[in-house]
């Protein structure tokens, strides 16, 4: 169980710095956001993602640990390519498709935390980490909506562009 801990808390210290990285990140997306429901959601996200570095402190606290971030090189080149999307004014779709792909990355590691914590006997621990993996869920299903329906009209010379069945 030792072993365990180490990895859970390595984990945990990888995930306290993406959480980090998009509190910083997610006003950039909303900021280019051009529909007004990605807006809010992003900023809705941008509360929610507060939370979720204040629940992960208080993980440490459970483990007797002191808050501490490791660099997280995922989060890093995820960041730099919604970067890079807003700079190329890519539109909508583009952000909502970098988006997903930041949440799939939280729920993997929300994920395996909070099964770790459950292995280890931290039920209070597993229980903050299960509700920040229920919200993580709840935004990826609200993007994959949008992402059914977002209206792209840059390209299409003001002509919406849904998704249509075929």
């Amino acid at each position: 169980m030792n072993k365990l801990r180490e990895t859970f808390l390595e984990e945990l210290q990888d995930v306290y710095d993406a959480e980090q990285q998009l509190v910083k990140a997610l006003p950039k997306m909303a900021k280019a956001a051009e529909n007004d429901e990605l807006r809010e959601g992003f900023e809705e996200h941008l509360q929610q993602t507060e939370e979720h570095v204040s629940r992960l402190e208080q993980v440490f606290e459970q483990f007797g640990e002191k808050a501490k971030a490791k660099k997280c090189k995922a989060m890093q080149g995820l960041v730099k390519e919604g970067e890079e999307l807003i700079s190329d004014e890519a539109g909508d779709a583009a952000l909502i498709c970098a988006a997903q792909k930041v949440e799939h990355y939280e729920i993997a590691s929300y994920g395996s935390l909070k099964s770790w914590a459950s292995l280890l006997g931290e039920e209070e621990a597993a229980e903050l980490l299960g509700q920040t993996l229920d919200e993580e869920k709840e935004t990826d299903e609200k993007l994959t909506q949008m992402a059914e329906s977002v209206v792209n009209v840059e390209d299409s010379g003001g002509e919406e562009q849904g998704r249509k069945a075929a």
